[in-house]
C-alpha cells in the first residue's frame, strides 16, 4: 500500500538544476537556451552556411536577437498582469516570473527589422529560416514549463471536491495514459501548490497543457521544413503565413484548457492573438497568390542556385563559400 501511495502521490521534480557564486540556474532558463541552441544550429548549418552567411553577423544577431525576445516577452508579461511586479527595477527582471510567448515574439520582429535594414540583410530570406526554428525553440521552452509545474489545463476528469481518494487519483492516471501521456510527465502533474491560481485548489492530475502544445510545436516545424524541400509552390514568406496559422491554431485551443491566462478584462488575451494570428497567416497567404507578390520559390533560394546572390546583397560571402561562387561562374563559363 505504501508503494501505492507513492506511485500516487509523487513529489515534484526540482526546478533548480544547479547553483553557481550563489544564483540558482533553473531548468526553465536551461530550456529555453537549449532551444534557441538548437534552432540556431539547424538556422546556421542547415542553410546559412549553404547561402554564404557571415557567421560574425549570424552571432551578433542571435545575441541581440535573444536579448529583445526575452525582454519583449517581459514586458508583455507585464502589461497584462501588472500586479505581478512590486517595484520598477521588477519589470525587466524576468528571475521574478513571468515571460509571454507572443511578447518574444513581437520583441524578436521588430529586432530583425531593424537589424535587416541596417546590415543590409534581406528579410524574406531570414524569416523564411527563422520562423520555422523559432517553432522548434518553443517546443524545446515549453519543457521549462513542465519542471515549474506552471502552463497546466484543468484537473482531469472535472472533479470538483476533494480531497480524491486513491480510486479518483488512479482513474485521473488512466486518463492521461489514455492520451498517450508517457508516466513521467504524469507524475510532474501531480499538482499541490497552485500559487494563487483562481482555480478550486483540489491536489490531484492536472491536464500537461504544455505537453500538448510542445508536439503540436514540433509538427508545426515539420510542416514548414519538409514540404519545401519537395515543391516550388511555397514561396519566401509563406514560412510566416503557415507559422501564424499553425502556432494561433495550436494556441486557441490550448489556451482554452490553461489555468493561468493573460486577461484582457474577460478576454484571454492569447485567444485573441490566436484569432489576429489565424485570420492575418491566411489572408497574407492568399492575397499574394492573388496579386501574385514576390513569388520567389524557397526550393530556388535554398535548394538551388539562387539564393547566395539574393541572400548576400551588400555581404560579400565568407572565403569558401565565395570560391564555391566562383567556380560555378567558371563552369558556367
Amino acid at each position: 500500500m505504501h508503494f501505492l501511495v507513492d506511485v500516487l502521490r509523487p513529489e515534484p521534480l526540482n526546478p533548480i538544476a544547479f547553483s553557481i557564486f550563489g544564483q540558482e540556474v533553473r531548468w526553465y532558463a536551461i530550456f529555453i537556451l537549449l532551444g534557441v541552441l538548437v534552432a540556431a544550429l539547424i538556422g546556421y548549418y542547415g542553410f546559412g552556411v549553404r547561402l554564404g552567411a557571415n557567421s560574425d553577423i549570424v552571432f551578433e544577431g542571435l545575441t541581440f536577437g535573444l536579448i529583445s525576445g526575452v525582454v519583449g516577452a517581459r514586458l508583455y508579461y507585464v502589461i497584462f498582469n501588472p500586479s505581478s511586479v512590486s517595484s520598477f527595477w521588477d519589470i525587466f527582471n524576468p528571475r521574478s516570473g513571468g515571460l509571454a510567448i507572443h511578447g518574444a515574439i513581437y520583441g524578436t520582429a521588430i529586432f530583425l527589422m531593424i537589424y535587416c535594414r541596417v546590415r543590409k540583410l534581406n528579410l524574406l530570406i531570414l524569416v523564411e529560416i527563422i520562423v520555422p526554428v523559432f517553432l522548434l525553440a518553443q517546443a524545446f521552452g515549453r519543457w521549462g514549463n513542465f519542471f515549474n509545474q506552471e502552463a497546466f489545463g484543468g484537473i482531469v476528469n472535472g472533479y470538483t471536491t476533494g480531497p480524491l481518494t486513491d480510486a479518483q487519483l488512479i482513474a485521473q492516471r488512466e486518463a492521461l495514459r489514455g492520451l498517450l501521456v508517457p508516466n513521467f510527465v504524469i507524475n510532474q502533474m501531480y499538482i499541490t501548490n497552485f500559487r494563487g491560481l483562481d482555480i478550486l485548489p483540489i491536489v490531484g492530475y492536472y491536464y500537461p497543457t504544455f505537453y500538448f502544445e510542445s508536439i503540436a510545436n514540433f509538427l508545426g516545424f515539420l510542416v514548414m521544413m519538409v514540404p519545401r524541400r519537395f515543391t516550388r509552390k511555397l514561396y519566401l514568406g509563406d514560412g510566416l503565413t503557415i507559422y501564424l496559422t499553425w502556432y494561433g491554431i495550436t494556441r486557441f485551443f490550448i489556451e482554452g484548457m490553461r489555468t493561468d491566462p493573460l486577461m484582457l478584462g474577460n478576454i484571454r488575451i492569447a485567444r485573441l492573438m490566436s484569432v489576429l494570428f489565424i485570420v492575418g497567416g491566411v489572408a497574407i497567404f492568399a492575397l499574394r497568390r492573388v496579386f501574385k507578390y514576390k513569388l520567389i520559390p524557397s526550393y530556388d533560394v535554398f535548394y538551388g542556385d539562387e539564393g547566395a546572390s539574393i541572400w548576400l546583397e551588400g555581404h560579400p560571402p565568407v572565403p569558401k563559400e565565395k570560391e564555391k561562387l566562383e567556380k560555378k561562374q567558371d563552369d558556367n563559363e
